[in-house]
């Protein structure tokens, strides 16, 4: 007998505006389509425009009535960040939901962005912590909910405090874990901001466990020529149902983090399964290199000194005022 594939409600999202980055394929391509199924119109920034334009004609396929959008974004380059946070900013409209979704992986070899940080950390964290700098007075106005993907990998290892651009020596995996460690503290320390500030937003965590997506497929952009081990197991064990998740169930945490009135800031969500591998969506505790307060304040004024990007402070926010 086959089984049932966990699933979730989505509450009406009609009248709202989200924003879903790494849209044009995989976890983010499935998120954007059940938020627009939801009622939501979901804009979908993108780095590829023929991929971002063959991802909507995927979503309007299946629901014709949906409300999309493309707008260009390169994560890796900080001027790309702040072109977007302009161009939503002079749109003016209330942003109600943003899943922070793109991420890379492992590249083979150390690769910078354009501003001349490792490729894993300035994409995956400061890409994103700048992003929601540019937005922030849009995501105020939408009393947001923000959600942030992080990786089981954030479970392990640690930040390279002494390093952080890993210059002296690369390692692909303990780069890529640190990415999401920072960028794990950034969404925790984010919530407890908005609380102390009163900025409204609601701030998540989420990681779709272990599923077959292009994270670890062929990549000549990022020097990875073919296919990993890695990658070609996982697909066949998510073809036969067998520890990890499909597309469909591993973009459930999110989408529960983003949209369900029992998802609340400061927690992390994931598959509730064996090892929080697949499965139905569930809190889970959160991870133990997250936990640390002090570590979350550190990352959090590193990164806005390596971006340029200026937060109100606590006092300015319950005012009003501040940069």
């Amino acid at each position: 007998m086959a089984r049932t594939r966990p699933d979730i409600t989505v509450p009406d999202l009609s009248g709202k505006l989200a924003v879903v980055t790494g849209a044009s394929d995989g976890v983010g391509l499935g998120l954007a389509a059940r938020l627009a199924a939801a009622g939501a119109e979901v804009v979908m920034p993108v780095r590829n425009r023929r991929k971002g334009e063959a991802a909507i004609a995927r979503i309007e396929e299946r629901h014709p009535g949906a409300v999309l959008s493309l707008r260009d974004l390169d994560l890796s380059s900080l001027d790309s960040v702040a072109a977007l946070g302009a161009a939503l900013r002079g749109e003016g409209r209330p942003i109600h939901i943003l899943v922070n979704n793109a991420g890379v992986m492992t590249p083979p070899d150390r690769q910078t962005t354009a501003d001349g940080f490792e490729l894993q950390f300035g994409s995956n964290h400061l890409g994103h912590f700048a992003l929601v700098a540019h937005l922030l007075p849009l995501l105020r106005a939408g009393r947001a909910r923000v959600t942030s993907q992080i990786s089981v990998a954030a479970s392990q290892n640690a930040i390279n405090w002494d390093d952080l651009n890993w210059e002296r020596s690369y390692h692909g995996r303990r780069a890529y874990s640190q990415s999401k460690i920072a960028f794990g503290l950034f969404g925790l320390e984010l919530d407890r901001r908005s609380r102390a500030g009163g900025w409204g937003i609601t701030s998540t965590l989420a990681h779709p466990g272990v599923v077959p997506t292009s994270l670890l497929a062929a990549r000549p952009e990022i020097g990875r020529a073919r296919d990993t081990a890695a990658v070609r197991l996982i697909r066949a064990l998510s073809r036969r149902g067998l520890v990890v998740g499909t597309v469909e169930t591993a973009l459930l945490p999110a989408l529960l983090a983003a949209t369900s009135p029992d998802a609340h800031g400061g927690r992390l969500y994931g598959p509730g399964g064996l090892g929080h591998l697949a499965g139905a969506p569930a809190e889970q505790a959160v991870y133990s290199p997250l936990r640390g307060e002090d570590d979350a304040r550190r990352i959090w004024r590193i990164s806005e000194d390596l971006t340029g990007s200026s937060f109100p402070t606590v006092e300015s926010a319950r005012t009003g005022s501040g940069g």
